[in-house]
């Protein structure tokens, strides 16, 4: 049985960030008064009183960097929450921010979107049948109201 891990942004990604963000602008930290923001450094919650930063982030072209992929226009970028400074990063297992409607979008091997459905939360069956298609090769997890980047799933 095949198993699929969320994955979270990788640690040399977020000291870039944190420097300047994928849009070229300096990280602002700020205290979250309230908590609850996803954080895609550890793929939990923020609490009370923790400093995160809000960035732009574009998990296509980073993937397409690694990968030799040419995203071309599929190429967006968006706002993350993340820690204002380096955190240990995820701590349970399972689908991080599982509790609300989600888009699985599914992406080529040269990062054009395939496709996407709305799922009631992301599970092994959701991304099993995204990975059915056998051209299918990453899969971003997104807020359905806003269209946030949340993690990806890679095949394998």
């Amino acid at each position: 049985m095949t198993t699929y891990t969320a994955r979270p942004m990788d640690p040399t990604v977020l000291k870039e960030l944190r420097t300047a963000d994928d849009a070229g602008r300096p990280a602002v930290p700020f205290t979250d008064e309230e908590g609850g923001a996803p954080l895609r450094c550890c793929l939990r919650r923020s609490e009370p009183g923790e400093r995160i930063a809000l960035v732009s982030y574009a998990p296509l072209r980073r993937w397409a960097a690694e990968t030799g992929a040419c995203p071309g226009a599929y190429d967006e970028q968006g706002p993350v929450f993340i820690h204002a400074e380096e955190c240990t990063g995820p701590d349970a297992d399972g689908y991080p921010f599982a509790n609300e409607h989600r888009t699985v979008r599914r992406y080529s091997a040269d990062g054009h979107i395939l496709g996407g459905e709305l799922v009631d939360a992301p599970d092994d069956d959701a991304f099993r049948n995204a990975f059915d298609d056998p051209a299918v090769v990453l899969v971003h997890v997104r807020a359905v109201e806003y269209g946030c980047f949340l993690y990806e799933v890679r095949r394998g």
